[in-house]
């Protein structure tokens, strides 16, 4: 795909028609918030989510936010506290992210959450966020709409600056208002805590010597109970043989090779093989290109025994 091939169109009933096609086909699409630009994609389709990672270059995978458009599509995703509901029925819609405990049945793909028994979760004000999830009828992921490192995009001009010849759309709406990412507090516990600084200010110190919960934590989350090796071509004694292309294993991260369905599938086979009979975890190489990169950084990071 070259710059090129990223089509932009203002807001509209037909650009946000064909936004929710690529969204229903896989598709990651561009689409202003009123924090930042977000990169959308379908939350519960697991390499829709790759996607996104893919297309950002995101070193990482942390936890995503998930956008829904009210409260009761809220509910069905997580668990709201009393603390949860007063903060949702208070500022929702609007810049701030509850990191809530996932329902059991609800149908988001693990790379979503990073592995991890909480999600984040925000009503977006934006009419035109607004209208693509009602135009999908999904919720969606969306990070924000820029190559990882580089700085958020507040007008579509950014967004192409950073992933043009990366996504396949991107909707125009003009500059954000707020032009900051929104604030995120957890709500899974006996008392909120800041994980992120951000445009509400609820007065709460920020949290500190937190594991990842969200955007902007950058410390290790998500690791398996069980030791884990890396790089592995064959599965020693009572190890348990996560395998990518040539390397069949126990099971396959991609039998063909395909780094999009690897990382859709990475979280999941973490937990199969942590759940499993054997004593260890194995995992084949993952080439260090691309995608390969992130996959590389998570497992890396699973990997990390503490040491006293």
């Amino acid at each position: 795909m070259t710059a090129s091939n990223t089509r932009v169109l203002p807001f509209s009933d037909e650009s946000i028609a064909e936004a929710a096609r690529l969204i229903l086909a896989g598709e990651p699409v561009a689409v202003p918030t009123e924090t930042v630009y977000g990169l959308a994609a379908d939350a519960t389709n697991a390499e829709a989510v790759a996607r996104i990672y893919a297309a950002k270059g995101r070193p990482s995978f942390n936890p995503l936010i998930v956008h829904v458009s009210d409260i009761a599509a809220a509910e069905g995703l997580a668990e709201l506290n009393a603390d949860a509901r007063g903060l949702a029925e208070r500022y929702w819609p609007g810049p701030l992210t509850l990191v809530l405990p996932k329902r059991d049945d609800a149908p988001l793909p693990s790379i979503v959450t990073a592995g991890l028994p909480t999600v984040a979760i925000r009503v977006p004000g934006h009419p035109t966020m607004q209208g693509l999830l009602r135009a999908s009828g999904r919720p969606l992921a969306a990070p924000s709409a820029n190559a990882s490192g580089t700085i958020s995009a507040t007008r579509a001009e950014h967004v192409l600056k950073s992933l043009g010849g990366r996504i396949p759309f991107v909707i125009d709406a003009g500059p954000t208002e707020v032009g900051l990412e929104s604030t995120i507090v957890a709500a899974d516990g006996d008392q909120l805590r800041l994980l992120r600084p951000g445009p509400i200010d609820l007065g709460l110190s920020l949290a500190t010597g937190e594991k990842v919960q969200a955007p902007g934590m950058l410390e290790r989350h998500y690791a398996p109970a069980k030791p884990l090796r890396l790089d592995a071509t064959e599965a020693l004694s009572q190890e348990y043989l996560i395998g990518f292309g040539p390397v069949r294993g126990d099971a396959s991260l991609s039998t063909t090779g395909d780094l999009v369905e690897a990382a859709a599938r990475l979280f999941d086979l973490l937990h199969q093989a942590d759940a499993s009979d054997a004593q260890a975890i194995a995992v084949a190489p993952i080439p260090a290109e691309g995608l390969g990169l992130a996959i590389r950084d998570r497992l890396r990071r699973a990997a990390h025994r503490e040491t006293a």
